[in-house]
């Protein structure tokens, strides 16, 4: 059974990113224990890229500063082996279709599984052509997560009967990053979800604060948060791991009072 499906039994959950190799690999492997032990529910590891566009200025700046520290595909998947000796929160992988082929689907899905990688999150691989990546997941028993924006409106019924582990709500058109408000109707969107497949939801794009959190969780299942997290790590550099547990500790005891 994959630890996918505990994310949600008993709470609304909190899911943080961080991309791996800012500042460094060793921080990263910190960071993740320590926001696991903060409350996280489900962590995501964004593996860096040298062209990610769906991500902001923000995630940009941090895939190069991982890139120039030397974090690569190969490294990362050490550092959750080593990781999962000391924490069995889940974990997903946020990356672009291009690695993936680069490296090859199916040794970088063997890879996850045998490094205990739980999800794969891939924002630039279109529904329509989830088949060049969903069996290799499949064969690998990596939970592919399915993604719905503003803009898939009559997709999303279609995305939602095939959908698996939870959905990725994207709240906001446009790239990854902080937003002052978030004015979609995500109600709605997760009632056209609900309505197909009894699958949990969880927002992300552009959550930063407390109460826009809380609000999220009105409907949602989960959120999902990256930007305010990744700017955290860009201020404090190798002393971010205090700043940032004590961030999703906060965010998580927001959405669950």
């Amino acid at each position: 059974m994959s630890r996918i499906s505990d994310v949600f039994k008993n709470n609304k959950a909190f899911i943080p990113f961080v991309t791996a190799g800012d500042p460094n690999l060793a921080v990263t492997e910190q960071l993740v224990l320590a926001m696991a032990e903060a409350g996280a529910d489900l962590i995501e590891l964004g593996i860096p890229f040298s062209d990610p566009v769906a991500e902001g200025i923000v995630i940009q700046k941090a895939d190069e500063r991982a890139l120039a520290a030397g974090a690569t595909t190969d490294k990362i998947f050490e550092m959750v082996r080593r990781i999962r000796t000391r924490c069995q929160v889940p974990l997903a992988f946020m990356t672009y279709a291009n690695p993936i082929f680069v490296y090859g689907a199916d040794r970088f899905l063997a890879n996850c599984r045998q490094c205990g990688i739980d999800a794969l999150i891939v924002p630039d691989l279109p529904f329509e052509e989830k088949g060049e990546i969903l069996p290799f997941c499949e064969k690998h028993g990596v939970t592919l997560i399915s993604l719905i924006a503003p803009s898939s409106r009559e997709r999303i019924r279609r995305i939602a009967e095939e959908a698996q582990g939870f959905v990725y709500c994207v709240s906001s058109m446009g790239v990854t990053g902080v937003r002052k408000e978030i004015t979609t109707d995500i109600g709605q969107m997760i009632a056209l979800v609900k309505g197909v497949q009894d699958i949990p939801c969880a927002v992300g794009f552009g959550i930063s604060t407390p109460d826009q959190a809380k609000k999220m969780t009105q409907s949602a299942d989960g959120v999902i948060v990256g930007s305010a997290i990744v700017k955290l790590v860009e201020q404090y550099g190798e002393n971010c791991v205090g700043p940032v547990r004590d961030y999703v500790r906060e965010m998580k005891q927001a959405i669950t009072s």
